[in-house]
């Protein structure tokens, strides 16, 4: 009896200890707990075989006035709208058009007696609500050429399947079953997948738009602090990777000036709204082989994700995603914030990810989006296939990066804010990409910047990014 009540209050104990943890969080904004609870939990990638994108059949769409014209010109009288009977029970609602030529409603016949079909006298399309005519486009099987059928709506996208039994891609994955597995198929054929399946993604973005600069709230010329010292701030909080707290430590122990940590992160916050739209912005000289990865970041006591793509040959960061999902739409942001940095998409763009299903769900949105490029994924730590074996070099590239980031990232111990994450991965990414020497450049800086390579030291290199930052800002605001 003892040993059973034992069990049960440190059940009891531990649950409780989750609410405390769970409340710190909450009240504190960002967790103290440590331990067992401050590492991120592992979770295996969902299992997910996407196909080939279908074959798209588009649809031809015609203009009534201008057939209204060609009729004229070819019969000399012009074409008579539709001449109903006065007793007639069946009616054409009012507001419906064609949707081909997009005739109005005095061209339509009701053509099967008020059950839903209907003809075009100017284009005879004969089209119904569920009819092919009104959809934009049609989606078919690229094995056996039939339409697929829309079978689910998700939040982002429309699943749709090929239920024809004769396709070439379902008799092949029956073929190639054991006979363990027919039989199981027969018992529970959700537990396999031999569909052709095709996701159609409903999300309202463009690629190809930048975003337009924002004007910082904060400004900078107005702070107490001198330019020097606020140089002197991003180098130790930035480059060195401290802590707001031990950065206002060391400016009062070693300089004597006295400045809270809340002011650093507030100075942080300003600098990182100026330099953000300088660093998305920078005409950059980029290769066509990039490489991209999730890390894990702290966000108010909760763990986020921080997308990273990466010029595997340039040493550049191009995108660097907060969000506290790692899904379809993050990878599309993510990759979409490399595709804006281009003028022109390279023929040969590739893209080397690891075993995330999301990086092929976004290779499609973009490739409905007439945006192609290859996609190619290393999974695991070892090279158990060609594609890994090849590839393994540019994702051990991206580790790196994550890698150097964590060890700066280490000493924040979390944000407690989602602006606060993202304004120190931005002014992470301005320091990697126009201040630091990296090592396999011959330690060159990967955007070298003339004004500020003259710079004596790195504090006069940081006020020189702001100021060349609100330079940009300005340029843009009256280009407006």
């Amino acid at each position: 009896m003892y040993p059973q009540f034992i069990a049960y209050l440190l059940k009891i104990i531990k649950y409780q200890e989750k609410i405390i943890f769970a409340l710190i969080g909450i009240i504190l904004g960002k967790s103290v707990a440590r331990g067992l609870y401050d590492e991120p939990v592992n979770k295996p990638y969902r299992k997910l075989e996407v196909d080939q994108m279908p074959i798209i059949e588009t649809l031809e769409k015609l203009d009534y006035k201008m057939l209204l014209d060609d009729y004229q010109n070819k019969h000399g009288k012009p074409l008579k709208p539709v001449i109903r009977r006065k007793n007639s029970v069946v009616k054409v609602p009012a507001n419906l058009i064609c949707p081909k030529c997009s005739a109005p409603s005095d061209y339509l016949y009701a053509n099967n007696g008020g059950k839903g079909q209907y003809l075009c006298k100017v284009c005879e399309c004969l089209f119904s609500k569920k009819n092919r005519f009104l959809k934009e486009a049609i989606f078919k099987c690229p094995h056996c050429f039939k339409t697929l059928e829309r079978i689910k709506e998700r939040k982002d996208f429309y699943v749709y399947k090929c239920k024809n039994d004769s396709c070439s891609y379902y008799t092949q994955k029956l073929n190639q079953m054991t006979k363990e597995e027919r039989k199981r198929f027969k018992q529970d054929p959700q537990a396999f997948k031999v569909r052709y399946i095709f996701r159609e993604f409903k999300l309202d973005f463009d690629p190809l738009v930048k975003d337009s600069p924002v004007k910082p709230e904060v400004d900078l010329s107005r702070i107490y602090a001198s330019p020097h010292t606020l140089g002197l701030i991003l180098t130790y909080y930035v480059n060195y990777g401290l802590s707001a707290r031990k950065t206002a430590a060391l400016m009062y122990d070693v300089h004597q000036l006295k400045i809270s940590h809340q002011t650093i992160l507030n100075y942080a916050n300003s600098v990182a709204l100026i330099t953000k739209p300088f660093i998305d912005h920078y005409p950059y000289e980029l290769s066509d082989r990039f490489c991209g990865d999730e890390t894990y970041i702290r966000v108010k006591g909760k763990w986020n994700y921080l997308f990273f793509f990466f010029d595997a040959v340039k040493k550049v960061i191009l995108s660097y995603h907060v969000s506290p999902k790692r899904d379809t739409p993050s990878a599309i942001k993510a990759i979409g914030d490399v595709l804006t940095k281009f003028k022109e998409i390279p023929e040969e763009l590739t893209f080397v990810v690891d075993g995330n299903p999301i990086y092929i769900l976004a290779q499609h949105y973009f490739a409905q989006r007439d945006i192609d490029f290859d996609v190619y994924k290393v999974i695991g730590r070892t090279n158990d296939d060609p594609v890994s074996e090849e590839y393994r070099p540019l994702k051990q590239i991206i580790e790196r990066l994550n890698r150097t980031f964590k060890g700066n990232d280490r000493a924040t111990t979390g944000f407690g804010s989602q602006t606060g994450s993202v304004s120190y991965v931005t002014l992470f990414v301005a320091y990697f990409n126009f201040l630091r020497p990296h090592a396999s450049l011959e330690n060159k800086i990967p955007v070298v910047i003339p004004e500020l390579e003259k710079q004596p030291h790195m504090p006069a290199r940081w006020t020189k990014l702001i100021e060349l930052s609100q330079g940009f800002l300005a340029e843009e605001q009256q280009s407006a």
